[in-house]
């Protein structure tokens, strides 16, 4: 896939973008995992003060994906963490490895690991000491990886061994972008998702209070639900506070090619729906986190009400 063309809104064309800097492999040590984890951090490379996302990935990817978006947000003044988690194809945990049933659970542990060890992420990447806001930290994710940041957040999740509904938001995340993420188990979910998914059974929005952007293709037919497309507009839907919807016109559950340049996964290319998502993530973040809301609300007028061809954005 081509680099994406800017979308024909115009969000955040007058928002200058600066060349980034990424460094990978940092190793922080996890004996408790089994694995130490692999984080990557993008940022820009002039700037102080930037605010911080901590983004999960989907099923089976890891800290190299997902280009279009992180690249993106860390071009126009973000630091963007990304962690491989233990369902990554590169770790190819075995179908009996006992860590497997506690994957959902050890990610956020991942994130929060992330979190804790900002000071030694900043100081392993040349000239980023001292130029984050640790005060401002959003969680972002896609699919698998936005049920993860919606724990952060504040969303509970039944364990299916303990039967616990355990709170594991942080205080440090005050916000997220939750993009083609599950909605709610029980009877919505297919079989296999019921037996091989345990963690979607009972899923509560009730305390997903923090704000949040939900990005939502209404062409995203998944596998896991009995629902169509409104499953990933549940987040949304069925959570309290302050949250916005953002729906993809005609996408798909990569949103037109978020997981990255050239993904052989992409069903639905389209670059100028990923420039889109690029567009309107950026402005409700940069919105969100405090930092100017003018482009948030360029995004609003654009999208909101008057039909657009892209996509529709509401809010409550």
């Amino acid at each position: 896939m081509t680099t994406p063309a800017p979308a024909p809104t115009g969000i955040t064309d007058g928002l200058a973008a600066a060349p980034i800097v990424s460094v990978k492999p940092i190793v922080l040590p996890a004996p408790e995992r089994g694995e130490d984890l692999h984080v990557r951090v993008s940022a820009p490379v002039t700037g102080h003060d930037l605010p911080i996302i901590v983004f999960a990935h989907g099923f089976g990817s890891n800290l190299d994906g997902y280009a279009p978006l992180t690249d993106y947000w860390a071009a126009h003044g973000f630091v963007v963490v990304q962690a491989t988690h233990l369902d990554s194809r590169r770790l190819t945990l075995t179908a009996n490895d006992p860590r497997k049933p506690r994957t959902w659970r050890i990610r956020v542990a991942d994130m929060k690991r992330i979190l804790d060890d900002l000071d030694v992420l900043e100081t392993a990447v040349p000239g980023l000491a001292g130029r984050l806001d640790h005060g401002r930290i959003a969680a972002a994710g896609h699919s698998f990886g936005g049920h993860t940041a919606a724990m952060l957040l504040g969303l509970r999740v039944t364990d299916p061994q303990t039967g616990a509904a355990d709170d594991l938001s942080d205080p440090r995340v005050t916000a997220g972008v939750l993009l083609a993420t599950a909605g709610r188990g029980g009877g919505d979910l297919t079989p296999y998702a019921t037996e091989n998914l345990p963690w979607l059974r009972e899923v509560d929005f009730s305390h997903l209070t923090a704000p949040a952007l939900v990005v939502s293709g209404d062409k995203d037919h998944l596998p896991v639900t009995t629902l169509g497309p409104e499953w990933t507009t549940e987040p949304y839907t069925l959570s309290p506070g302050d949250k916005s919807l953002l729906t993809i016109f005609g996408g798909e559950h990569l949103l037109g090619g978020i997981s990255g340049y050239d993904a052989a996964e992409t069903t639905d290319e389209n670059p100028e729906r990923v420039a889109l998502v690029q567009q309107v993530t950026l402005a409700y973040l940069r919105h969100v986190l405090g930092i100017d809301s003018s482009t948030w609300i360029a995004a609003q007028a654009a999208l909101t009400g008057a039909p657009h061809p892209l996509g529709r954005l509401e809010s409550k």
